[in-house]
């Protein structure tokens, strides 16, 4: 048996696709959770249910979990600390192995433009410290509690179906209302993007590769150096429409962001716009050949799924 723990999502939905190729005990955990493949099994749950977990996690051999939590650094703070509780402490009842989808914002602002699977951790926004929180709640476990358990690191995504991708959000969702793109802060650095079904296809070869657990592992994505403004130029040759965009300031989140709450949650993440931004997952290349899928491929996917 294998359990995702956030069913649902984009990379919830296509894990599901990918655990076919290893097993066909899969279950679906989520407040409201659908099948992907026919004889999944469902269990709706909340995580902040600790009883309610211990249930969805019984019998299973590995789970997964990537569930996303609303943008909301208060609801990050009392929310992340609770599941990664709850998850951990069931998975040490169950025996079962814990493979955790996790992203780059416990990183020093210092190591953006280089990020590997050793750099420091120093975070220095309030939704990074909770991510080092959660982290260290999962290493503990690991170290002191017998539990087995990997963490797979992620770029921001991007992919056909990625609803919160930065990539569609600002440059593909704008295009096709007619409007212009918009890049944060700074078009000229260069940025990294994880191409979904390459980072699900992945999360199911490491959550059953018994060797894998016990380190940090950082999910494929391609090593071509494209800046902001180069990005944009790739999403409107695809959808064959003028790149006409602009760059959306620091002083202009500031000042949307009195009024729109999401804008003021991404306002203090935007460090990770006004430096290039790299992300190293050759340790993943190298162990397992992987080759991530190109960036010309990736948004000719992408655009095509938003036909």
């Amino acid at each position: 048996m294998q359990t995702i723990l956030g069913s649902g999502s984009a990379i919830g939905n296509l894990l599901a696709k990918e655990l076919k190729n290893f097993t066909n005990h899969i279950r679906l955990v989520a407040r409201k959770p659908v099948k992907v493949n026919a004889d999944d099994e469902l269990f709706p749950a909340d995580l902040l249910d600790k009883e309610k977990v211990e249930m969805a996690v019984k019998g299973s051999d590995v789970v997964y979990l990537t569930v996303g939590l609303p943008y909301n650094t208060r609801v990050w703070e009392w929310d992340w600390p609770v599941i990664m509780h709850n998850v951990v402490s069931a998975c040490l009842k169950s025996n079962a192995r814990l493979v955790f989808l996790d992203n780059v914002y416990m990183y020093s602002a210092d190591e953006i433009p280089r990020m590997t699977e050793t750099s420091p951790l120093q975070p220095p926004s309030r939704k990074g410290r909770v991510r080092t929180q959660i982290q260290q709640i999962m290493l503990d476990a690991i170290a002191d509690r017998g539990l087995q358990g990997l963490i797979a690191r992620s770029a921001d995504f991007y992919g056909p179906s990625v609803a919160n991708s930065p990539l569609a959000i600002t440059v593909l969702d704008e295009f096709r209302k007619g409007k212009k793109a918009f890049w944060q802060v700074d078009d000229s650095k260069l940025h990294a993007f994880t191409y979904v079904p390459d980072a699900a296809r992945a999360l199911a070869m490491l959550g059953n590769t018994e060797d894998c657990y016990g380190e940090i592992w950082h999910l494929p994505t391609s090593s071509e150096k494209l800046t902001g403004k180069e990005f944009i130029t790739k999403v409107a040759a695809e959808l064959k429409c003028k790149p006409d965009y602009y760059v959306f300031k620091r002083w202009m989140m500031k000042l949307v962001g009195i009024f729109v709450p999401i804008v003021r949650e991404l306002g203090e993440m935007s460090y990770q716009y006004d430096r290039d931004y790299a992300f190293d997952s050759s340790k993943f290349e190298n162990r397992f050949s992987y080759n991530p899928v190109s960036y010309a491929e990736g948004i000719r996917e992408m655009v095509q799924a938003s036909v």
